[in-house]
């Protein structure tokens, strides 16, 4: 197995729609080389932000290609895979054929399994290929430590994406798992709790705002790593606070909010995404307008 560390933020691109309805590749192309010229330190396609339960096979392959062609080896690129396993092993072999360094792999569908039953869908997924592997808890897949511990005798296994929030559980992965496993903080809004996960050993975490304020994604967590209090307070109530409680108002805000924030300061992806999402309200985006313009005019982007 290659050896893959994961450190610092990591990059997660929308599913740009045209007025047809079908993928930009265009808009795709300039989100990921967005953010590999921002500095972020790993690309993860067809996951939640790319809206995967919505992609059909062909385009989940055009994403996966398009991702490995734009990024062309400056940081690792891993895709999502997951959901119906027989579907999961299909895509995961799509990725390994398209040059992708690795798997996210997600929660099974719809079924709260009992923990050996977890252990049977990641193993027969990561089993099922030879990239490197990233476990997502989150949902309806809640890891006991020994289901890891188990899984982490698959040597494709490289890390585990937490998107749970369970403190509790957390502290008792790290401390029994330790450096095995990169640690990486999943959850809504990552910034938000980062600090209580670094403390945790988690390295890294998924950034949706880096999408359209990466320099504030770079300078929170340089702040992080500096123990730099002050900026990190401000950041928290000009910027953090702010964007997360208008994150909170809608459910599936979590994706349709990057695509208002990255219209906002100029990106054209479009704002539309495919049910059962919903488009950010007139008010919220405005709201996320006025946010985003305060923010600028503390901390211009470079």
């Amino acid at each position: 197995m290659k050896s893959i560390t994961m450190r610092g933020i990591l990059g997660f691109p929308i599913a740009p729609y045209n007025q047809q309805g079908r993928l930009d590749e265009i808009a795709f192309v300039t989100n990921i080389q967005y953010l590999v010229q921002s500095g972020l330190d790993a690309i993860f396609v067809c996951a939640g932000s790319s809206e995967f339960q919505s992609l059909d096979v062909a385009e989940y392959e055009w994403m996966v290609d398009c991702a490995v062609s734009a990024v062309n080896h400056k940081v690792p690129v891993f895709v999502g895979t997951g959901g119906n396993i027989i579907h999961a092993q299909q895509l995961a072999g799509i990725a390994a054929k398209k040059g992708a360094d690795g798997l996210l792999i997600l929660p099974p569908y719809l079924i709260e399994p009992e923990q050996e039953g977890l252990y049977r869908y990641y193993k027969t997924i990561i089993a099922s290929s030879s990239l490197a592997s990233i476990i997502y808890q989150r949902d309806n897949a809640v890891f006991a430590v020994d289901t890891v511990s188990r899984l982490c005798e698959l040597p494709q296994v490289v890390g585990f994406k937490d998107g749970h929030g369970n403190i509790e559980l957390n502290t008792e992965l790290t401390r029994v798992i330790g450096a095995r496993l990169n640690w990486m903080n999943g959850m809504p809004f990552a910034e938000v709790t980062m600090p209580i996960y670094k403390s945790l050993g988690f390295q890294s975490y998924s950034s949706a705002m880096s999408n359209y304020l990466p320099h504030i994604s770079r300078l929170f967590y340089q702040a992080l790593l500096e123990c730099n209090e002050p900026l990190i307070q401000q950041l928290y109530e000009i910027c953090l606070l702010p964007i997360h409680r208008i994150r909170k108002q809608r459910k599936g805000y979590a994706v349709s909010l990057i695509k208002a924030g990255m219209e906002i300061v100029g990106l054209p992806v479009g704002s539309s995404v495919r049910a059962p999402l919903i488009e950010v309200e007139k008010e919220h985006y405005k709201q996320l307008e006025g946010i985003i313009t305060r923010v600028l005019d503390h901390y211009p982007a470079p």
